[in-house]
């Protein structure tokens, strides 16, 4: 958003509201509709936090993973509360496998392992945004950042890890040095948008470039490289299973949309009917 410049007292004016360069969006939770809801946008870089211990969830990875490719921004994955489990290397393998060639942070708050490499993300004075569920630790990767207590936090249920929402509004923290960073509240829910599963699932299809047919989709077709690699064990099952997941549940979103789009088309025609009859019953036609 571009403002005139303006004195003490004065009022401002939006002179131009300029064109977004990355945005990320969510379908708003509990719509019927296909509605957007925008969590961050103009940001350079998207940290998407998994917390380490009873939560950690990789098919919630590959869904933030999916609407972060089409963001436009750059992803990291951002493995918090290392501290609280005891086989760290178990839990990157596996991250490293469901977000193969994005950048991976450990971080651990009593250590202060990762800070300085979150930091570094935003050298630069680049804008970046922390997302993820509630009790992941958002609000404390900040204050640990920002070198003191900005942010309100919380524990988290001993039992499943469970967090409660600590942040309720979207702020923008400077951090020292340079760079701003946008917290979000925790989300429990995140309905896909308009989404790149490719970029999410760049190994499934690397695999279906070998496909006997070009447009397989991975389930009942002859020759799929991809279930060939289940089968021999060079694809977790369940990723081809999230892939899947995804996909029809996209495909159902853009379903939606285009009945939607169609209603919409209908109403217009009917409104522009019921005008023209009132027009000419107006002239006595």
């Amino acid at each position: 958003m571009a403002l005139s410049k303006v004195k003490p007292g004065e009022r401002a004016l939006v002179e131009a509201v300029l064109p977004r360069t990355s945005v990320f969006a969510r379908m708003a939770p509990s719509s019927r509709e296909r509605d957007e809801q925008i969590l961050a946008a103009n940001v350079d870089v998207v940290f998407l936090v998994t917390a380490m211990d009873h939560d950690f969830n990789p098919r919630r990875i590959e869904r933030y993973l999916t609407l972060a490719w089409q963001s436009g921004a750059s992803p990291v994955i951002v493995l918090s509360k290392a501290d609280k489990t005891s086989n760290p290397a178990a839990l990157i393998a596996i991250a490293e496998q469901v977000a193969a060639g994005v950048p991976i942070l450990v971080t651990a708050i009593p250590t202060g392992e990762g800070i300085e490499a979150l930091r570094a993300r935003l050298a630069g004075h680049k804008t970046g945004a922390l997302l993820g569920s509630s009790g992941v630790g958002k609000s404390t990767l900040i204050n640990a950042i920002v070198g003191h207590e900005r942010q309100a936090t919380a524990a988290v249920r001993e039992s499943d890890s469970k967090g409660r929402h600590t942040t309720t509004w979207r702020e923008l923290v400077r951090v020292p040095g340079g760079g701003l960073l946008i917290d979000t509240p925790g989300m429990r829910e995140l309905q896909l948008s308009d989404a790149d599963v490719l970029g999410a699932f760049a190994d499934v299809e690397a695999l279906a470039a070998e496909c006997n047919f070009g447009d397989c989709t991975h389930g009942p077709e002859p020759g799929c490289a991809v279930k060939e690699a289940v089968a021999a064990g060079r694809l977790r099952p369940e990723r081809l299973a999230s892939y899947h997941k995804l996909v029809a549940e996209l495909a159902h979103l853009e379903g939606k949309g285009n009945k939607r789009a169609e209603a919409e088309r209908k109403a217009a025609g009917r409104i522009g009917s019921k005008a023209l009859r009132k027009r000419l019953k107006d002239k006595g036609g």
